[in-house]
């Protein structure tokens, strides 16, 4: 049975802290593999740069680490609003010999009541919670909080962004003019 970690978010843009989420998952021991899956479309309707931007550089952000991430496309295989249930069932039929857990951050604890049936969620993935600076979490190491709307500022204001995302996440920002205000980040 496989171990993998699922690991969604709208990575708008993907992080440091997005790599270094994924880094703690494949050394925790807990975990084989871990799937990156950038959200189609926002449950809670956050404005987002293209789907296939972020995809992008989701891709460009993980592939650091070869063959144990696969970044997915499977919620635009599946269309429409993403919501966590949903993408694991789709992940659990194509790959039933997964065992799944849902890699989140500790402060997405305290918002999974708005969550569509969470409860199912926690069954067919157990949650792998790592800590977030200021909201605890079941590691002694804590992400910093790294902001993506801080980012995207600073992506308008045309600064290096090479402290917060990795180097060819950046690049791909500042050639494709993402998050500048111009209309080309949709």
């Amino acid at each position: 049975m496989t171990r993998v970690a699922v690991f969604g978010g709208s990575f708008n843009p993907l992080h440091h802290a997005h790599v270094w989420a994924v880094a703690w998952a494949l050394n925790s021991g807990a975990v084989d593999e871990v799937w990156v899956i950038p959200v189609f479309q926002h449950y809670f309707s956050k404005e987002l740069a293209h789907y296939a931007h972020r995809f992008e550089m989701a891709r460009l952000g993980m592939s650091i680490f070869k063959e144990r991430v696969v970044v997915s496309d499977i919620e635009k295989r599946l269309g429409g609003t993403s919501r966590s249930l949903d993408t694991l069932q789709a992940l659990k039929e194509e790959h039933p010999e997964w065992a799944m857990r849902l890699l989140i951050g500790s402060d997405i604890l305290k918002e999974t009541s708005q969550w569509h049936r969470f409860d199912e969620v926690e069954k067919l993935a157990p949650p792998l919670v790592l800590g977030r600076e200021g909201y605890g979490g079941e590691t002694v190491w804590e992400l910093p909080n790294l902001s993506s709307t801080e980012i995207r500022a600073r992506a308008r204001s045309k600064e290096d962004l090479s402290l917060w995302v990795p180097a060819l996440v950046a690049d791909y920002i500042s050639k494709h003019s993402l998050y500048c205000g111009s209309g080309d980040d949709s």
